[in-house]
């Protein structure tokens, strides 16, 4: 189990299932992550950009919703986080 910040500075604990699921969600960008955690909604922000200004968002039949700009993965929001 990893232990990751917010940008908020609230720490969030990665399983090692959950940091899987991301990896074989998409082809994740090879940049920085901005991560932000919301305990009171249970909702994961995975951000590629520091301000991503998505177009259009894609949910997933798996609580997992991908934000794009354009054809461009900018972010994931993950549902349900702590039960994954």
């Amino acid at each position: 189990m990893e232990i990751m910040y917010s940008v908020n500075g609230v720490p969030i604990r990665l399983t090692n299932v959950l940091l899987k699921a991301i990896a074989h969600l998409v082809k994740l960008p090879k940049t920085h992550m901005w991560l932000d955690y919301d305990a009171e909604a249970d909702v994961l922000y995975l951000h590629f950009e520091e301000k991503p200004a998505s177009t259009h968002s894609e949910m997933r039949d798996d609580g997992i919703i991908l934000d794009y700009s354009g054809n461009r993965l900018v972010g994931l929001t993950i549902l349900e986080a702590s039960h994954r």
